[in-house]
């Protein structure tokens, strides 16, 4: 297989003297969203694509800068753009999910964002938060450390951007648009991408494969995004052995390991020593997914080559990565995720709450309307919810709602707990199938001690589910299979290192609880980050009031929100 790879395109690694140069308080970017053609897999099509590029361009910054990024729509429909993991304090209007926080970019328009950063410090990513054109908007953003501070551990010799994918054949707006007029299950994507290409075991693929070029005895640093749509992904490279340094912008005890499970909206800092013979290895990420739901089950890869290597031997290995369903595989590796929680990276875990919020994640179905074809099970629509309530995103941003008082765009009353207690993980039945549907938001006071339990539920399809909260990281402290015990459960927490992210994976079937003080005022979105989950309503809103001061209160917005047509 080796010998039929015909084009190798070349990492390029960001050195440190390149990064001081770029690295400033403040920075500028210009992002022009267009349709350009690509082709993979022997398929040319039209796509929205930032600046040309699949991925986009990445955002250098360091901890704490400010980022001024201007997007100019040229494309064909409305679209906004989100900074998936920056808090952005007091500021949601740059937040960017649609009609949450602001309406749609439309096309022949422009709007700066103002992305602030605080103490985010490592690997985040950018990406396109209206339908699902975040299947082909999205780059990384690389924050380095503050000046004349380092990374907690040895500085890599360089270090390189690795960004998972889905690549559709068909296009992706023109997909869910369809799935949502019938009901149905969206098609599965066709492939996976390695910085854009799928790799070599896909066909007519050969000969565009990602080549990540090493030299021996030297450590990189891999910074890893999943903007896979609808897949988790387990990832390694054959031959080597890694360590896992970071998650989502906040650093982890180091964890040495042969392969990683990464959910849709997770990043990961990988160290990477070059130190086997050298040859050709392949990178691969394949799908771990354990659910009775269509699914892409295809692998992608990628070439780490050493230098100096002038030829591909006749086999390259590949690694050996847990099968689809390895559940064991998946709790082996998240088991291991602790916060490093040193002098120089404290954290600080709510040993207390103030609030609890209990909230059940199930695939539901709603009736088909009348005189309508449905193309979900037992002729129904697919549907999802978060405590029975799927949520209807409005027309009018929820954001200007609230911060003008305006009437009829949203209700306040999201619960915090089911409307029923049931043997969430057990039962699966038709009795709870069928959701309430609302635009319902839950209100937190300021500086509150939070406490969301998760349920993950047999209802429906049951699978893992990768939440996501806006606005705020926040410390995994729980997580287990079957229901949550508010009695025997909160004994096996971790308050002493738990991780720190802004994206947790649900087990199928099991329970998470996070903690955070909500110290962030604003709306802030809260989802499923399966892109069909979402869709299907997957999703709430919480609202963090002001504080008793400007400084604990939301800014004012911007001149220049794009108007809700």
């Amino acid at each position: 297989m080796g010998c039929r790879i015909l084009v190798l395109l070349l990492g390029t690694f960001f050195l440190d003297g390149l990064l001081l140069s770029m690295a400033a308080d403040v920075h500028h970017y210009s992002f022009i969203l267009k349709e350009t053609n690509f082709t993979r897999l022997c398929f040319t099509k039209p796509m929205l694509t930032v600046n040309e590029s699949f991925p986009g361009p990445t955002i250098h910054v360091r901890k704490g800068d400010t980022a001024f990024v201007t997007v100019h729509n040229d494309g064909k429909y409305g679209v906004t753009i989100h900074w998936h993991g920056v808090k952005q304090p007091h500021n949601p209007w740059s937040d960017g999910p649609e009609n949450i926080t602001q309406c749609p970019i439309q096309p022949g328009k422009n709007f700066t964002y103002e992305v602030i950063f605080s103490d985010e410090e490592g690997t985040l990513w950018w990406h396109a938060h209206s339908d699902w054109s975040r299947a082909t908007v999205h780059g990384h953003i690389v924050i380095l450390p503050e000046r004349g501070k380092t990374y907690p551990f040895p500085k890599p010799y360089a270090e390189q951007t690795i960004f998972l994918g889905s690549w559709f054949n068909t296009d992706v707006k023109e997909l869910i648009d369809d799935a949502t007029a019938t009901g149905s299950d969206p098609e599965a994507s066709t492939g996976f991408t390695i910085n854009g290409w799928p790799g070599a075991l896909y066909n007519c693929s050969n000969e565009t494969i990602y080549t990540l070029g090493v030299e021996y005895g030297k450590t990189y640093l891999l910074r890893l995004v999943s903007g896979v749509m609808n897949e988790e992904m387990f990832f390694g490279i054959a031959g080597h052995n890694f360590t896992v340094v970071a998650q989502d912008a906040a650093y982890l005890k180091p964890i040495v390991t042969s392969y990683i499970m990464i959910a849709p909206g997770q990043t990961m800092d990988i160290l990477l020593t070059a130190d086997q013979t050298p040859s050709y290895y392949y990178i691969a990420a394949s799908p771990f997914f354990d659910s009775n739901a269509p699914f892409d089950n295809t692998t992608t890869t990628a070439i780490l080559r050493y230098t100096k290597v002038t030829s591909a031997p006749s086999t390259i290995p590949m690694p050996s990565l847990p099968f689809v369903t390895d559940k064991e595989a998946v709790d082996n590796f998240t088991a291991q995720l602790r916060a490093l929680a040193s002098k120089k990276h404290p954290i600080s875990v709510p040993k207390k709450f103030t609030e609890r919020i209990i909230i059940s994640v199930s695939v539901n179905q709603l009736p088909c309307e009348a005189n309508v074809t449905c193309g979900g099970p037992n002729g129904n629509r697919l549907a999802a919810s978060l405590n029975n309530i799927s949520f209807s995103t409005p027309t009018t941003d929820i954001l200007q709602a609230y911060y003008r008082n305006l009437n009829d765009t949203y209700e306040d009353d999201f619960p915090n707990q089911p409307p029923v207690y049931f043997n969430f993980s057990g039962v699966d039945t038709e009795v709870y199938l069928l959701p309430e549907v609302g635009t319902k938001v839950k209100m937190i006071k300021y500086g509150a001690s939070i406490e969301i339990v998760y349920q993950g539920t047999n209802v429906g399809n049951a699978e893992n589910h990768p939440m996501h909260l806006h606005g705020y990281s926040f410390y995994v402290v729980g997580s287990a299979y079957g229901n949550w015990n508010e009695t025997t459960s909160p004994a096996t927490y971790n308050l002493v290192d738990p991780p720190e992210v802004n994206t947790v994976g649900i087990p199928k079937n099991g329970w998470t609880a996070i903690r955070f003080v909500a110290n962030n005022p604003g709306v802030w979105f809260m989802h499923c980050h399966l892109e069909r989950h979402a869709s299907w309503g997957m999703n709430s809103v919480i609202i963090v009031k002001n504080g008793p001061t400007k400084g604990t209160s939301i800014r004012r917005p911007p001149p220049n929100l794009p108007v809700c047509a």
